[in-house]
């Protein structure tokens, strides 16, 4: 009897809210039907002229290094002038080994000179009285041979302590460490104290303080590469820095199919030998369609763009995007001249939903206002 009354009672009050409940659905059918779901603005894809740029990456190397060695062996270095980072010029002196040894060679071969000159003076004065007195039988033949021969052999020693000389000044000029060029010292392995051999390093030198990028690009781009094409470098967190295109290399790595495109940095600005960077080379102007940025949607791995048709609904389209020029976008594929897409918030769209479009700048002042408001409450 119990559930009876229950069932009863339940069905009474179905029957008086049921006007209720089918208004409320029809009501909320109708929003559906007729609310936007978004405020929207538009855009439509623009033509116009981009630069072409291929996108590589390579080192930053010095143009030109220079190896600086020992040139005298067996001297103690006594002062290093010059460190890592700094910049010289052309025979500024860089260090400097101990001169004592070179010194008191030199000295000994200057006095083997005078000795040379001495001996050829009493032999050539010898062997010229012999010439004169020749064929008067005062001096035999063979004493006439003999001091023509000691006369060239003094010649030849004199010769050979001048050669000596003019070494031993050579090897004091060289305890002398000199900069063969303006630049910048890139490297140092000289210490005070240490007794080197000949040609042991000492320096080395980046010429004229001159850096340039090795761009790394694969053999079938090489053939439109050419001096004198513009380059822009986008090192991490500083400015980019501009270069033109030297040299390209004749020859394909086996191993990686790519050849080095040499780029002369007349101004390299925050780089440095030895950094691995990023570059773009342009090649010219092309067409480009393009559409700002924020109209691109991110979703499931692909970009899309939301085409507004003539009833205001939303259709998603699949677009394929190229090249980035400042807040602009290439597109390759997926939209065409005279489309209407949304200019921003795309993200919270779906296909087939219907939106409310407003100029941009009524856009802009529905938003402020809208924070404005939040803002007092």
């Amino acid at each position: 009897m119990k559930s009876n009354c229950l069932t009863t009672i339940s069905l009474v009050g179905l029957a008086f809210f049921a006007p209720f409940l089918t208004s409320c659905r029809r009501n909320t059918s109708a929003a559906g039907e007729g609310k936007a779901a978004l405020t929207v603005s538009l855009v439509s894809p623009i033509s116009t002229t981009w630069p072409e740029c291929f996108a590589v990456s390579g080192d930053v190397s010095a143009w030109q290094e220079s190896v600086i060695g020992a040139e005298v062996g067996g001297l103690k270095l006594e002062e290093v002038f010059v460190n890592i980072g700094d910049t010289v010029r052309k025979g500024q002196v860089l260090a400097r080994f101990s001169e004592e040894t070179t010194r008191a060679d030199l000295d000994q071969a200057e006095a083997s000179v005078a000795e040379a000159e001495a001996n050829l003076a009493f032999y050539r004065d010898q062997a010229e009285r012999a010439r004169r007195l020749s064929g008067t039988g005062t001096v035999s033949r063979e004493q006439e041979l003999q001091y023509d021969a000691n006369e060239k052999t003094g010649a030849a020693k004199l010769a050979s302590a001048k050669a000596q000389f003019v070494n031993q000044q050579l090897k004091l000029r060289y305890t002398q460490v000199l900069a063969p060029d303006d630049g910048l010292i890139s490297s140092r392995t000289a210490t005070v104290g240490a007794v080197l051999s000949t040609g042991s390093e000492l320096f080395r030198l980046i010429r004229q303080s001159r850096l340039e990028w090795r761009a790394e690009v694969p053999a079938e781009r090489l053939a439109r590469m050419s001096p004198g094409l513009e380059v822009s470098l986008q090192p991490v967190g500083t400015p980019a820095v501009a270069g033109r295109i030297r040299q390209i290399s004749p020859v394909v790595s086996s191993d990686t199919r790519t050849g080095l495109v040499y780029v002369d940095l007349p101004e390299p600005g925050p780089l440095k030998a030895g950094m691995y960077v990023s570059g773009q080379i342009t090649f010219g102007d092309t067409p480009a369609l393009h559409l700002p940025e924020s109209v691109i949607v991110y979703r499931d791995g692909y970009q899309y763009a939301m085409k507004v048709d003539a009833a205001r609904r939303i259709h998603q389209l699949k677009v394929t995007v190229g090249r980035r020029q400042g807040s602009q976008v290439e597109v390759l594929s997926g939209v065409a001249l005279g489309d209407e897409l949304v200019a921003s918030g795309g993200s919270f769209l779906n296909e087939n939903d219907r939106v409310l479009v407003v100029a941009a700048d009524e856009k802009q002042g529905a938003t402020n206002a809208t924070a404005a408001k939040e803002t007092r409450l």
